[in-house]
Protein backbone atom coordinates (compact mmCIF):
# COMPACT_ATOMS: atom_id res chain seq x y z
CA UNK A 1 0.00 0.00 0.00
CA UNK A 2 2.83 2.25 0.88
CA UNK A 3 4.20 1.83 -2.31
CA UNK A 4 1.59 2.58 -4.03
CA UNK A 5 0.91 5.73 -2.12
CA UNK A 6 4.76 6.90 -3.12
CA UNK A 7 4.03 6.02 -6.55
CA UNK A 8 0.59 8.59 -6.12
CA UNK A 9 2.66 11.00 -4.73
CA UNK A 10 5.40 10.98 -7.14
CA UNK A 11 2.51 11.27 -10.12
CA UNK A 12 1.19 14.14 -8.31
CA UNK A 13 4.57 16.26 -8.29
CA UNK A 14 5.03 15.37 -11.57
CA UNK A 15 2.15 16.60 -12.96
CA UNK A 16 2.41 19.92 -10.83
CA UNK A 17 5.86 20.49 -12.36
CA UNK A 18 8.36 18.62 -9.81
CA UNK A 19 11.37 17.19 -11.31
CA UNK A 20 12.24 13.67 -9.88
CA UNK A 21 15.92 13.45 -8.56
CA UNK A 22 17.73 10.32 -7.60
CA UNK A 23 20.49 11.95 -4.83
CA UNK A 24 19.55 13.59 -2.00
CA UNK A 25 22.20 15.90 -2.51
CA UNK A 26 20.35 17.32 -5.43
CA UNK A 27 16.47 17.63 -3.89
CA UNK A 28 15.42 20.83 -2.66
CA UNK A 29 12.30 18.68 -1.42
CA UNK A 30 12.42 15.75 0.54
CA UNK A 31 9.49 13.64 1.56
CA UNK A 32 9.61 10.48 3.67
CA UNK A 33 6.43 8.09 3.15
CA UNK A 34 5.89 6.08 6.44
CA UNK A 35 4.67 3.25 7.82
CA UNK A 36 3.45 2.81 11.25
CA UNK A 37 2.78 -0.97 11.21
CA UNK A 38 5.88 -2.27 13.22
CA UNK A 39 8.30 -0.51 15.90
CA UNK A 40 11.11 -1.18 13.56
CA UNK A 41 9.64 0.96 10.35
CA UNK A 42 8.97 3.80 12.54
CA UNK A 43 12.57 3.60 14.26
CA UNK A 44 14.31 3.89 10.46
CA UNK A 45 11.84 7.16 10.40
CA UNK A 46 13.53 8.63 13.10
CA UNK A 47 16.89 7.78 12.50
CA UNK A 48 16.60 8.88 8.74
CA UNK A 49 15.21 12.22 9.18
CA UNK A 50 18.23 13.10 11.74
CA UNK A 51 20.51 13.41 8.82
CA UNK A 52 18.88 15.94 7.16
CA UNK A 53 19.71 19.36 6.64
CA UNK A 54 17.64 22.06 7.11
CA UNK A 55 17.96 24.28 4.11
CA UNK A 56 15.61 21.24 2.40
CA UNK A 57 12.44 21.40 2.60
CA UNK A 58 11.23 17.76 4.30
CA UNK A 59 7.93 16.51 4.58
CA UNK A 60 6.66 13.22 7.01
CA UNK A 61 3.46 11.77 5.13
CA UNK A 62 1.87 8.85 5.63
CA UNK A 63 0.82 6.79 8.60
CA UNK A 64 3.01 8.00 10.96
CA UNK A 65 2.11 11.90 10.09
CA UNK A 66 -1.46 10.99 11.17
CA UNK A 67 -0.46 9.17 14.42
CA UNK A 68 2.13 11.33 15.71
CA UNK A 69 1.06 14.94 14.24
CA UNK A 70 2.15 17.44 16.12
CA UNK A 71 5.04 15.22 18.13
CA UNK A 72 6.92 15.18 15.19
CA UNK A 73 7.82 18.58 15.02
CA UNK A 74 8.75 18.26 18.63
CA UNK A 75 11.18 15.00 18.03
CA UNK A 76 12.54 16.29 14.42
CA UNK A 77 12.67 20.03 14.56
CA UNK A 78 13.73 20.24 10.81
CA UNK A 79 10.71 18.59 9.54
CA UNK A 80 8.49 21.23 7.93
CA UNK A 81 5.30 19.57 7.14
CA UNK A 82 3.36 16.95 8.30
CA UNK A 83 0.19 15.17 5.88
CA UNK A 84 -1.86 12.20 6.69
CA UNK A 85 -2.92 9.24 4.12
CA UNK A 86 -5.86 11.04 3.39
CA UNK A 87 -4.39 14.39 2.62
CA UNK A 88 -1.70 13.20 0.15
CA UNK A 89 -3.13 15.13 -2.71
CA UNK A 90 -2.55 18.65 -1.16
CA UNK A 91 1.26 17.95 -1.19
CA UNK A 92 2.17 20.08 -4.28
CA UNK A 93 0.55 22.56 -2.99
CA UNK A 94 2.01 22.44 -0.13
CA UNK A 95 5.60 22.67 -1.41
CA UNK A 96 4.58 25.43 -3.71
CA UNK A 97 3.61 27.36 -0.22
CA UNK A 98 6.61 26.52 1.20
CA UNK A 99 9.03 27.35 -1.62
CA UNK A 100 8.09 31.43 -1.68
CA UNK A 101 9.29 34.28 0.10
CA UNK A 102 7.30 33.85 2.98
CA UNK A 103 8.97 30.87 4.15
CA UNK A 104 11.09 32.09 7.14
CA UNK A 105 7.22 33.16 8.36
CA UNK A 106 5.77 29.82 7.68
CA UNK A 107 4.79 28.09 10.61
CA UNK A 108 5.42 23.93 11.13
CA UNK A 109 2.47 22.42 10.06
CA UNK A 110 -0.02 19.75 10.10
CA UNK A 111 -2.70 19.24 7.32
CA UNK A 112 -5.55 18.22 8.78
CA UNK A 113 -7.98 15.89 6.56
CA UNK A 114 -10.73 17.53 5.50
CA UNK A 115 -12.57 13.76 4.98
CA UNK A 116 -11.41 10.19 4.60
CA UNK A 117 -12.14 10.04 0.60
CA UNK A 118 -9.04 10.86 -1.43
CA UNK A 119 -9.97 12.42 -4.67
CA UNK A 120 -10.69 9.63 -7.30
CA UNK A 121 -7.86 11.56 -10.08
CA UNK A 122 -5.01 10.66 -7.73
CA UNK A 123 -4.62 7.40 -9.08
CA UNK A 124 -4.61 8.03 -12.87
CA UNK A 125 -1.20 10.24 -13.06
CA UNK A 126 0.02 7.53 -15.20
CA UNK A 127 3.42 6.91 -12.94
CA UNK A 128 4.27 3.41 -11.87
CA UNK A 129 7.65 3.12 -10.86
CA UNK A 130 7.92 -0.43 -11.92
CA UNK A 131 7.53 -0.60 -15.59
CA UNK A 132 5.72 -4.42 -15.64
CA UNK A 133 3.55 -4.20 -12.21
CA UNK A 134 1.07 -2.18 -11.46
CA UNK A 135 -0.47 -1.83 -7.73
CA UNK A 136 -4.26 -1.00 -7.86
CA UNK A 137 -5.83 0.22 -4.66
CA UNK A 138 -9.46 -1.17 -4.65
CA UNK A 139 -10.33 0.14 -1.03
CA UNK A 140 -9.37 2.36 1.17
CA UNK A 141 -8.70 2.14 5.31
CA UNK A 142 -9.65 -0.89 7.40
CA UNK A 143 -13.03 -1.45 9.58
CA UNK A 144 -11.81 -4.39 11.76
CA UNK A 145 -10.32 -3.06 14.90
CA UNK A 146 -7.48 -5.47 15.33
CA UNK A 147 -6.69 -5.00 18.63
CA UNK A 148 -3.04 -5.03 17.64
CA UNK A 149 -3.36 -2.55 14.16
CA UNK A 150 -3.04 1.20 13.93
CA UNK A 151 -4.38 1.06 10.44
CA UNK A 152 -8.09 2.18 11.33
CA UNK A 153 -6.53 4.83 13.08
CA UNK A 154 -4.80 6.48 10.62
CA UNK A 155 -6.19 5.30 7.76
CA UNK A 156 -9.66 5.59 8.66
CA UNK A 157 -12.58 3.21 8.54
CA UNK A 158 -13.09 1.38 5.16
CA UNK A 159 -14.09 2.99 1.92
CA UNK A 160 -14.55 1.27 -1.36
CA UNK A 161 -13.85 2.89 -4.84
CA UNK A 162 -16.25 2.58 -7.43
CA UNK A 163 -15.81 -0.42 -9.35
CA UNK A 164 -15.69 1.55 -12.89
CA UNK A 165 -12.75 3.74 -11.45
CA UNK A 166 -10.86 0.44 -10.52
CA UNK A 167 -11.28 -1.01 -14.14
CA UNK A 168 -10.24 2.32 -15.91
CA UNK A 169 -7.24 2.51 -13.99
CA UNK A 170 -5.99 -1.30 -14.74
CA UNK A 171 -6.81 -0.30 -18.14
CA UNK A 172 -4.53 2.81 -18.01
CA UNK A 173 -1.70 1.02 -16.76
CA UNK A 174 -2.21 -1.54 -19.42
CA UNK A 175 -2.34 0.95 -22.32
CA UNK A 176 0.82 2.06 -20.91
CA UNK A 177 2.28 -2.17 -21.19
CA UNK A 178 2.35 -2.74 -18.02
CA UNK A 179 0.20 -6.65 -18.21
CA UNK A 180 0.47 -7.81 -14.56
CA UNK A 181 -1.80 -5.92 -11.77
CA UNK A 182 -2.04 -6.24 -7.99
CA UNK A 183 -4.95 -5.36 -6.44
CA UNK A 184 -4.71 -3.66 -3.32
CA UNK A 185 -6.22 -3.10 -0.02
CA UNK A 186 -6.30 -3.86 3.72
CA UNK A 187 -9.26 -6.45 3.41
CA UNK A 188 -9.38 -6.99 0.14
CA UNK A 189 -12.11 -9.18 0.15
CA UNK A 190 -14.38 -7.32 1.88
CA UNK A 191 -14.98 -5.45 -1.20
CA UNK A 192 -18.88 -4.58 -1.91
CA UNK A 193 -19.93 -1.51 -4.43
CA UNK A 194 -23.13 -1.10 -5.63
CA UNK A 195 -24.31 -3.12 -3.60
CA UNK A 196 -24.13 -6.10 -6.46
CA UNK A 197 -20.52 -5.59 -6.73
CA UNK A 198 -18.91 -8.59 -4.56
CA UNK A 199 -14.96 -9.22 -4.66
CA UNK A 200 -15.33 -12.18 -6.09
CA UNK A 201 -17.41 -10.07 -8.94
CA UNK A 202 -14.97 -7.50 -9.50
CA UNK A 203 -12.11 -10.25 -9.67
CA UNK A 204 -14.07 -11.88 -12.62
CA UNK A 205 -14.38 -7.66 -14.66
CA UNK A 206 -10.52 -7.60 -13.80
CA UNK A 207 -9.88 -11.11 -15.70
CA UNK A 208 -11.59 -9.73 -18.91
CA UNK A 209 -9.67 -6.44 -19.23
CA UNK A 210 -7.68 -7.02 -22.48
CA UNK A 211 -4.39 -7.11 -22.37
CA UNK A 212 -4.01 -8.03 -18.90
CA UNK A 213 -2.01 -11.56 -18.88
CA UNK A 214 -1.86 -11.89 -15.14
CA UNK A 215 -2.96 -10.60 -11.47
CA UNK A 216 -3.40 -11.43 -8.20
CA UNK A 217 -4.44 -9.29 -4.59
CA UNK A 218 -3.61 -8.95 -0.78
CA UNK A 219 -4.46 -9.22 1.49
CA UNK A 220 -7.27 -11.50 3.16
CA UNK A 221 -9.33 -11.54 6.47
CA UNK A 222 -10.02 -15.35 7.23
CA UNK A 223 -13.29 -14.05 8.58
CA UNK A 224 -14.64 -12.33 4.99
CA UNK A 225 -13.10 -15.14 3.15
CA UNK A 226 -15.74 -17.52 1.39
CA UNK A 227 -15.93 -20.88 -0.89
CA UNK A 228 -17.14 -18.24 -3.83
CA UNK A 229 -14.06 -16.48 -3.34
CA UNK A 230 -11.90 -19.98 -4.15
CA UNK A 231 -14.09 -21.14 -6.53
CA UNK A 232 -13.57 -17.79 -8.61
CA UNK A 233 -10.17 -18.22 -7.73
CA UNK A 234 -10.12 -21.69 -9.95
CA UNK A 235 -12.27 -20.52 -12.84
CA UNK A 236 -10.36 -17.09 -13.94
CA UNK A 237 -7.55 -18.14 -16.08
CA UNK A 238 -5.45 -14.66 -15.50
CA UNK A 239 -5.54 -14.66 -11.41
CA UNK A 240 -2.74 -15.91 -9.68
CA UNK A 241 -3.67 -19.31 -7.09
CA UNK A 242 -1.90 -17.42 -4.23
CA UNK A 243 -4.18 -16.26 -1.40
CA UNK A 244 -1.95 -14.31 1.32
CA UNK A 245 -4.02 -15.50 4.66
CA UNK A 246 -2.84 -14.13 8.04
CA UNK A 247 -3.56 -16.15 10.72
CA UNK A 248 -1.73 -13.75 13.34
CA UNK A 249 -2.21 -17.23 16.06
CA UNK A 250 -2.87 -20.23 16.30
CA UNK A 251 -4.29 -19.79 19.98
CA UNK A 252 -8.02 -18.93 20.40
CA UNK A 253 -7.36 -16.92 23.45
CA UNK A 254 -4.57 -14.55 21.80
CA UNK A 255 -7.60 -14.67 18.43
CA UNK A 256 -10.06 -13.13 20.73
CA UNK A 257 -7.97 -10.88 22.71
CA UNK A 258 -6.61 -9.71 19.23
CA UNK A 259 -10.70 -9.16 17.80
CA UNK A 260 -9.53 -11.60 15.04
CA UNK A 261 -12.98 -13.04 15.28
CA UNK A 262 -12.68 -16.22 14.12
CA UNK A 263 -11.38 -19.55 15.75
CA UNK A 264 -8.46 -21.75 14.98
CA UNK A 265 -10.53 -24.55 14.00
CA UNK A 266 -12.15 -22.09 11.56
CA UNK A 267 -8.99 -20.96 9.74
CA UNK A 268 -7.98 -24.50 9.21
CA UNK A 269 -11.26 -25.49 8.10
CA UNK A 270 -10.82 -22.70 5.64
CA UNK A 271 -7.50 -23.11 4.46
CA UNK A 272 -7.93 -26.88 3.98
CA UNK A 273 -10.93 -26.18 1.84
CA UNK A 274 -8.73 -23.41 -0.12
CA UNK A 275 -6.48 -25.84 -1.21
CA UNK A 276 -9.32 -28.34 -2.53
CA UNK A 277 -10.99 -26.05 -4.56
CA UNK A 278 -7.77 -24.23 -6.29
CA UNK A 279 -5.74 -26.46 -8.12
CA UNK A 280 -1.42 -25.63 -7.25
CA UNK A 281 -2.94 -23.34 -4.72
CA UNK A 282 0.00 -21.24 -2.55
CA UNK A 283 -0.85 -19.86 1.10
CA UNK A 284 1.23 -17.65 2.74
CA UNK A 285 0.50 -15.79 5.68
CA UNK A 286 1.51 -13.54 8.88
CA UNK A 287 2.25 -14.68 12.23
CA UNK A 288 2.93 -12.56 15.66
CA UNK A 289 4.48 -13.76 18.55
CA UNK A 290 4.80 -12.43 21.63
CA UNK A 291 1.41 -10.72 21.56
CA UNK A 292 0.49 -9.67 25.57
CA UNK A 293 -0.19 -12.19 28.17
CA UNK A 294 0.89 -14.96 24.98
CA UNK A 295 2.06 -18.09 27.55
CA UNK A 296 4.06 -20.72 26.38
CA UNK A 297 0.77 -23.03 25.36
CA UNK A 298 -0.32 -20.57 23.25
CA UNK A 299 2.71 -19.91 21.76
CA UNK A 300 2.81 -23.93 21.25
CA UNK A 301 -0.64 -23.62 19.58
CA UNK A 302 0.88 -21.26 16.90
CA UNK A 303 3.97 -23.33 16.21
CA UNK A 304 1.15 -26.70 15.67
CA UNK A 305 -0.78 -24.61 13.59
CA UNK A 306 2.06 -23.59 11.39
CA UNK A 307 3.25 -27.58 11.44
CA UNK A 308 -0.52 -28.57 9.91
CA UNK A 309 -1.34 -25.48 7.60
CA UNK A 310 2.23 -25.87 5.94
CA UNK A 311 2.01 -22.27 4.95
CA UNK A 312 4.50 -22.12 1.27
CA UNK A 313 6.03 -18.88 3.30
CA UNK A 314 5.10 -16.29 6.35
CA UNK A 315 6.03 -13.10 7.50
CA UNK A 316 6.95 -13.44 11.13
CA UNK A 317 7.07 -10.44 13.27
CA UNK A 318 7.83 -9.76 16.86
CA UNK A 319 4.86 -8.06 18.48
CA UNK A 320 5.82 -3.82 19.60
CA UNK A 321 3.09 -1.89 20.83
CA UNK A 322 1.63 1.13 18.14
CA UNK A 323 0.41 4.07 19.59
CA UNK A 324 -3.52 4.60 19.82
CA UNK A 325 -4.49 0.80 19.54
CA UNK A 326 -6.45 -1.20 22.47
CA UNK A 327 -3.58 -3.65 22.83
CA UNK A 328 -1.20 -0.59 23.52
CA UNK A 329 -3.48 -0.56 26.51
CA UNK A 330 -2.32 -4.01 27.75
CA UNK A 331 1.17 -4.64 29.29
CA UNK A 332 3.91 -5.74 27.44
CA UNK A 333 4.58 -8.58 29.11
CA UNK A 334 6.05 -10.84 26.76
CA UNK A 335 10.06 -10.39 27.35
CA UNK A 336 12.29 -9.55 24.88
CA UNK A 337 14.21 -12.84 24.76
CA UNK A 338 11.54 -15.08 25.09
CA UNK A 339 9.77 -13.08 21.86
CA UNK A 340 13.10 -13.63 20.14
CA UNK A 341 13.32 -17.07 21.01
CA UNK A 342 9.51 -17.66 19.42
CA UNK A 343 9.86 -16.23 16.68
CA UNK A 344 13.42 -17.90 15.88
CA UNK A 345 11.55 -21.33 16.62
CA UNK A 346 8.47 -20.61 14.12
CA UNK A 347 11.12 -19.07 11.30
CA UNK A 348 13.18 -22.36 11.63
CA UNK A 349 10.08 -24.34 11.41
CA UNK A 350 8.85 -22.38 8.42
CA UNK A 351 11.90 -22.33 6.60
CA UNK A 352 12.19 -26.33 6.65
CA UNK A 353 7.98 -26.42 5.39
CA UNK A 354 9.24 -24.06 2.59
CA UNK A 355 12.08 -25.79 1.45
CA UNK A 356 10.17 -29.39 1.46
CA UNK A 357 7.61 -28.06 -0.43
CA UNK A 358 9.88 -26.48 -2.78
CA UNK A 359 11.56 -29.92 -3.52
CA UNK A 360 8.25 -31.71 -4.02
CA UNK A 361 7.37 -28.85 -6.35
CA UNK A 362 10.17 -29.38 -8.43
Amino acid sequence: MNVRDSEVVCGLLQKAGFRLVDELDKADVIIINTCSVRQHAEDKVWSEVGRYKENKIIGIVGCMAQNYKEHIFERAPNVDFVVGPSDIHKIPGIINSLSGKERSLFERKIWETDGDIRPEEIYHTGFYEDKDVAFVVISEGCSNFCSYCVVPYVRGNLRNRNHKDILREIEEAVDKGITSITLLGQNVNAYSADKDISFAKLLGMVNGVKGLKEFSFVTSHPKDTSVELFKTMQDLDNLKKSLHFPVQSGSDRILKLMNRNYTRKFYLDLADTYRKIVNNAVLTTDIIVGFPTEKEEDFQDTYNLVKEAEFDSAYIFKYSPRLNTEAAKMVDDVETKEKQRRHKLILDLQKDISKRKKCLKK
